[in-house]
């Protein structure tokens, strides 16, 4: 191994890298390589990077190294770094990311999201953190009853800001920012970046370096992907067809709603297929619990929808399915981006109805590449034709009789 490609190059301390060593992790990965030292540095950044890219330590690791050298006292409800994150599993696992990495470091950590009781929260953060990572509602609701100051952060974190933005947080980003001391260390990670991303770092970084691994499409690359084009109705036979092959040891379905994600569920176990559910209508401990089942090889699927599956960071993950394909193509990136981590090899099969084929279309524009055609004997061809080609008619015959013409009630 080149000794450039080691995290003692990057000047870690000792502490970091004993716990490094622990984890397991022998080579940085390249935006590890390429934020750590610029976060040292205490320069702003702009990190854009998917989950499974090693973005956690990027920027967990030097903000450890960066507090441990400052001696500053707490006082009592003051957080030195703030990382804010969109769901309560992205920061669970960021939390745990900074426990573990500065285990051998005399640090307090924090953690705020809601669905829980605000007690033990409150309890932590009692004499000050030197690491809070909070979701935006819980932290502003901690904020306006005094049990959190945030007047002395020295660094704030705001991860996975394209998917905050998503999920309509802006205001409470803004309400966050605006109870920030003015001058601070910032850091910005996202995995794409819309008009409306570029607009936040804006307001946000000041002079920052960029830091870019991992675009959507050569992550697609490493995935070995196909479309099944399948009626509705069938898909549920389809999925239990599919897990008749071993080959299907620890799989991720997504849906786009929780309705449907609970009865793909029920499905399985009627089959005899461990699996659950994950989403927002679960309480907290249940999305947990199903996680920590699934990661320990109690359970071969989970059914998620996109936002619940935010932050869900397991290895191994050998197949994604797509059991309704997402209206937007950057969530089809993100999602089969479970699979393939760190560089190995991974499985994304796609579910495609009549009325999906439009979704499709968008994702293999945005991937730049079509998506082969998979059949599986005993499941029929679609039946019926797609909306797209109903509405298409309808448009022709408008034009050619504007007035006879009336929309169908």
């Amino acid at each position: 191994m080149n000794n450039s490609d080691t995290f003692q190059s990057l000047q870690l301390i000792e502490p970091l890298l004993k716990s490094i060593a622990k984890s397991g992790y022998t080579k940085p990965t390249p935006i590890q390589q390429q934020a750590i030292p610029h976060i040292l540095q205490g320069r702003d950044l702009l990190g854009i990077a998917q989950t499974g890219t090693g973005k956690t330590a990027a920027f967990s690791l030097p903000l450890l190294q960066n507090i441990s050298s400052n001696g500053r006292k707490l006082s009592p409800t003051q957080v030195r770094v703030l990382v804010l994150a969109p769901t309560r599993e992205l920061a669970i696992q960021v939390h745990e990311s900074f426990r573990s990495y500065g285990a051998h470091l005399r640090l307090k950590f924090a953690l705020a999201f809601g669905g829980v009781s605000h007690v033990p929260q409150i309890q932590a953060l009692k004499y000050g953190a030197d690491v809070l990572v909070a979701t935006p509602g819980r932290l502003l609701d901690l904020l306006s009853q005094g049990y959190v100051s945030l007047a002395a952060v020295d660094t704030f974190v705001l991860d996975e800001a394209d998917r905050m933005l998503d999920m309509g947080f802006i205001h409470d980003i803004k309400k966050v920012i605006a109870a920030l001391p003015k001058k601070r260390h910032n850091l910005l990670f996202s995995a794409s970046m819309a008009p409306e991303t570029n607009k936040l770092v804006n307001s946000i970084l000041v002079n920052p370096v960029k830091v870019e691994v991992t675009p959507p499409s050569s992550t697609v690359e490493l995935i070995k992907q196909s479309v099944v084009h399948v009626d509705r109705a069938n898909k549920r036979k389809l999925l239990v067809h599919l897990f008749e092959s071993q080959e299907l040891k620890r799989v991720i379905i997504f849906t786009r709603t929780k309705h449907i994600a609970n009865r793909v569920s029920d499905f399985l176990v009627n089959h005899g297929i461990a699996s659950k559910a994950i989403h927002g209508n679960k309480s907290q401990n249940a999305r947990q619990n199903a996680l920590n089942e699934f990661k320990s090889g109690q359970l071969r699927a989970l059914i998620a929808t996109d936002i619940a599956a935010r932050g869900i960071d397991v290895d191994d993950v050998t197949h994604v399915v797509n059991f309704e394909l997402p209206n937007e193509p950057e969530t089809y990136v993100h999602r089969i981006g479970r699979t393939a981590r760190a560089g190995t090899s991974g499985v994304a099969i796609s579910f495609c109805d009549v009325e999906e084929r439009s979704y499709l279309k968008q994702i293999e524009r945005v991937i730049k590449k079509t998506i082969p055609v998979e059949k599986y004997e005993g499941i029929p061809a679609p039946t019926a034709q797609p909306t797209t080609v109903t509405n298409e008619a309808a448009q022709t015959q408008r034009k050619a009789h504007p007035r006879r013409y009336k929309p169908m009630k």
